[in-house]
């Protein structure tokens, strides 16, 4: 098992443990599980329970280091007909699984019912695929045994563990075999939609008085003053009609009356809940015969996922058709019927920039109403502000079109570099000019109210101590003095590649330096060609070590030595098994022979981070006070999140924590980032009140995703702006938490203090501008408006010419030619290939090592350049349609004049202004 499925199995545990009984498959188990363990994993079934027993068994597969027990168990899976969760696992891929999550929901809801009204003997015939053949034995043998009733109990357990993703619908039809009164309470698709809009029928609706139907965790308690629990919440009935909060009336109010607003209220009072409101008062009020339109804008896509089903199971009930599209689904979804058969459509930003950009939108005149969630984005190139370019070039160029009305939220507008109250004053102006938002609507004549739903936590700044010696460092800067002085010898005018001078080792600014070096040897140039691939590949070399070197010393400095030790060991085995030329040879022998020191050093407890210790007092004290405490840990990166994770489970003094881990989607040039059903499982896990009580997380948490109350946040040597700081602090929600900010750099604590002062500066800006006369305050904006449209127009004027000219493309890393402009192939306006039989001889193809479909194309194979002292990553090898083509990266690659021999490194496409061709499939059967 590689360490990446070690990873994604710990990762998607929580599903296991929802689905798999251990004790099904233990006799496939047998060359990997001892007695011992068997006979413990069947007690905690009999004692605690399927889950807890799955729980213990993953723990002990993931003990296990013998080579073939993942395949055992993949095998033990299909073999004990766990086919769903077999292709999960096998794929890596849970989202079948995660569909049938609402059905469970409503299974769990409709138990009573279903225990009273199913009588198991009729029905289980037809159902014997959707579960395992062992579990329909038993509950047969149930039924003889104890009655009707609990053989309809065990039959309801056995489905909410069901991985089938046809066992709903066949329940539907099964019970409507048998005439079976619980089918007019099994709702399935479309079922569902026409008979909860029968029962809507027979209510009142006011545009004051709302249904609230869905929202997971406690912030659901802050929508309304009588607001139900999900417990209550039924997919048949709707909750008795609730009443918003005075200051929830407050901060819609504006918007109600069809001003352009940005909403700014804290996180946690209910701005969804806002958001509802005024979207179905303007739903509402259009008179017969006209229909509103709403686009709500999500920036992540988990935010996208958390708000499309908070609307659609809102707004469906009220017979309004909701739909969402983002990135992951746009390129199997006719967008633009999708726009024109809903009332409501959830989107990512930038698939509504791309069809305007095409004309598949015409305009924003499609819309009635655009809400944009985090509105502090709205600016410089952000989709969101491009959005809003076609909004304001449509108001300003004398359209005679309908504008849609606009709503912002967020729980800051920032002030961007705002030294004084004047210029943040400005900076707020912008924003609002971008969105077209003559109002600021925020709480004043309710403050107390909101003051009693949201608590903002007590903030705490701690200075802590660095280690006073540091042997790790010491080992690990001779090493990278040695590369540097390696470096120089290969080329003698290293330091003139760039301009950052006195840099410190483990430090910010040596990753800086790392990287302009690193680019500036990408496009170095030198008569002899031969000797200009043979130094830029060495250079290409020895910044890529000293990186590694830099990042292991941060990771000690905030972590444990030997996880930074971990982090260089798993590198230099990735590096003896690509290439590993004399270069990388030499290097890792001058790694290896430090090793036994490092391990030492490492191993030392007298070497214990003094940050960590802090930390761990800091966090039984918690805990001891409150053992119920949940905690958000923020961590600067994903490397930190997993050294502080392992920290707290080797900490046996710890081992009241539950720790999950939250990162972003993103690839790095380190790992590729969380899927979207692994974030969703771990938030998931963190708002159920068992499975994490603390959770370790970047920047992902920050900004829009709706987390459980807590009462303590941490802030591990993490800082960043006053958007940042208050979006952080407000993760904190309970009463009486605390938002502790722990560093051992003042810098830090003193970037805090001006970030609270930005806050105060925020909100007298903030009132300054409510008390303005509207409308010399549109007038204001509309001064900005006309500037910043002049600016745009001037930059997209000025086109830069085509060039068509060839040029060369060489490798990245070892300066060999791959080919020339003239034989590229763009498809999709947005993947580029090669041509010609030249090509595939510069270069080697290996299985991908994640491969996936991805909407056009199915990733099968990586391709490297050929040269064998050199393996540099190209791109892809993809299926698309009928043909096996490569597709390229050009961040991969130097880009040569044929002519002037000048060299340049565009990092994206369209920074490449070369004639792009388009790719014609006859081209390859020639």
């Amino acid at each position: 098992m590689t360490a990446e499925e070690r990873r994604n199995l710990q990762a998607f545990s929580d599903y296991v443990k929802k689905i798999l009984d251990p004790t099904y498959i233990l006799s496939y188990m047998n060359p990997w599980l001892g007695e011992d363990e068997m006979q413990y994993i069947q007690a905690e079934k009999n004692n605690k329970g399927p889950m807890e027993a799955a729980s213990l068994f993953l723990k002990y597969l993931l003990q296990h280091q013998e080579e073939g027990w993942f395949r055992g168990f993949l095998d033990a899976l299909s073999n004990a007909g766990y086919s769903g969760l077999y292709e999960a696992i096998a794929n890596w891929n849970f989202q079948k699984i995660e569909k049938l999550e609402e059905y469970r929901a409503l299974l769990k809801r409709l138990q009573p019912a279903f225990k009273d009204r199913i009588n198991p003997t009729c029905i289980l015939p037809e159902m014997s695929d959707c579960i395992i053949s062992q579990e329909y034995e038993e509950i047969m043998q149930i039924c003889f045994n104890k009655g009707m009733m609990a053989g309809a109990e065990k039959m309801a357990e056995c489905l909410l563990r069901s991985d089938k993703e046809n066992w709903p619908k066949t329940l539907k039809l099964a019970l409507e075999n048998e005439n079976n009164s619980f089918s007019e309470l099994w709702m399935v698709e479309e079922d569902a939609k026409d008979v909860e809009a029968e029962d809507l029928e027979e209510d009142d609706m006011g545009t004051s008085s709302v249904h609230i139907v869905y929202q997971e965790g406690p912030q659901w308690e802050n929508l309304s003053q009588n607001s139900c629990t999900p417990a209550e919440v039924s997919r048949t009935k709707l909750c008795s009609q609730l009443k918003p909060r005075n200051y929830q009336l407050e901060l819609a109010l504006p918007a109600m009356k069809g001003k352009n607003t940005i909403i700014c209220a804290p996180t946690g009072c209910g701005k969804t809940f806002v958001s509802l409101l005024i979207c179905e008062h303007h739903l509402k009020t259009f008179p017969q015969g006209q229909k509103g339109k709403v686009v709500f804008f999500a920036n992540h896509v988990p935010v996208y996922e958390q708000q499309k089903s908070v609307f659609s199971e809102y707004f469906e009930r009220l017979g309004y058709s909701v739909a969402g599209i983002a990135g992951a689904t746009v390129e199997n979804v006719p967008v633009k019927h999708i726009v024109e058969n809903n009332d409501i459509i959830v989107l990512t930003p930038q698939i509504l920039v791309n069809n305007l950009k095409d004309g598949t939108i015409p305009s924003l005149s499609v819309f009635t109403l655009m809400i944009f969630d985090e509105c502090h984005n709205t600016c410089k190139q952000h989709p969101y502000n491009k959005i809003m370019f076609y909004y304001l070039d449509q108001k300003l160029g004398g359209s005679s079109d309908p504008l849609p009305q606009v709503i912002g939220m967020t729980a800051s507008v920032g002030v961007g570099d705002a030294k004084n109250t004047d210029e943040a004053v400005d900076y707020i102006c912008k924003l609002c000019a971008s969105l077209d938002a003559s109002v600021i609507a925020t709480v004043k004549e309710n403050l107390e109210e909101l003051q009693e739903i949201v608590y903002t936590p007590q903030k705490i700044s701690r200075r802590v101590e660095s280690r006073t010696t540091n042997g790790f460092k010491c080992i690990i800067s001779q090493l990278m003095r040695e590369t540097e002085s390696l470096a120089k010898g290969v080329f003698e005018e290293l330091e003139n590649l760039s301009q950052i001078q006195n840099r410190e080792f483990g430090t910010q600014k040596y990753e800086q330096w790392i990287v302009e070096v690193h680019k500036a040897c990408r496009t170095l140039q030198l008569p002899d060609k031969d000797e200009e691939s043979r130094i830029c590949k060495a250079l290409y070399l020895y910044t890529s070590h000293l990186r590694k070197y830099n990042d292991a010393l941060i990771i000690s400095e905030h972590a444990q030595m030997k996880d930074a030790l971990d982090y260089l060991n798993n590198f230099f085995n990735d590096v003896r098994a690509a290439g590993f030329d004399e270069t990388e040879q030499d290097l890792t022998r001058r790694f290896e022979g430090k090793v036994q020191e490092l391990e030492k050093v490492s191993m030392d407890p007298s070497n214990e981070n003094p940050k960590l210790k802090d930390l761990y007092l800091i966090l039984q004290e918690e805990y001891h006070v409150n053992p119920e405490t949940k905690t958000i840990l923020f961590v600067k990166t994903r490397a930190l999140v997993d050294a502080i994770k392992k920290w707290i489970e080797e900490n046996s003094k710890l081992s009241f924590l539950k720790p999950g881990i939250l990162t972003g989607r993103g690839k790095t040039s380190q790992t590729t980032g969380m899927t979207l059903p692994a974030q969703k499982c771990v938030l998931d896990a963190f708002r159920s009140n068992g499975d994490h009580n603390i959770l370790i997380a970047t920047s992902v948490a920050d900004e829009g995703i709706d987390i459980a109350q807590c009462n303590l946040v941490i802030l591990y040597e993490y800082v960043g702006n006053v958007i940042k700081m208050i979006q952080t602090r407000g993760r904190g929600r309970a009463k009486g938490s605390k938002c502790l900010l722990l560093t051992s750099n003042a810098d830090v604590i003193e970037k805090e203090n001006i970030n609270m002062y930005k806050e105060k500066m925020m909100n007298e800006s903030i009132l300054r501008l409510q008390t303005c006369d509207e409308a010399k305050f549109k007038q204001k904006l509309l001064c900005i408006q006309i500037g910043e449209k002049f600016i745009r127009d001037s930059q997209q004027n000025f086109k830069p010419k085509l060039d068509k000219q060839n040029k060369k493309l060489l490798c990245g890393k070892c300066k060999a030619l791959a080919c020339y402009t003239s034989d590229i192939r763009m498809l999709k306006d947005s993947h580029y290939t090669v041509v010609g039989e030249t090509f595939k001889k510069c270069f080697v193809t290996r299985p991908h090592p994640r491969p996936k479909s991805c909407g056009d194309f199915d990733k099968i194979g990586k391709i490297f350049c050929a040269r064998q002292d050199c393996s540099h990553d190209w791109g892809i090898r993809a299926k698309v349609n009928a043909f096996e083509i490569p597709l390229i990266k050009i961040q991969s690659f130097v880009v040569e004049d044929t002519v002037t021999g000048k060299q340049m490194c565009p990092s994206k496409w369209k920074d490449f202004n070369f004639e792009k061709i388009p790719f014609n499939p006859e081209e390859l059967s020639e």
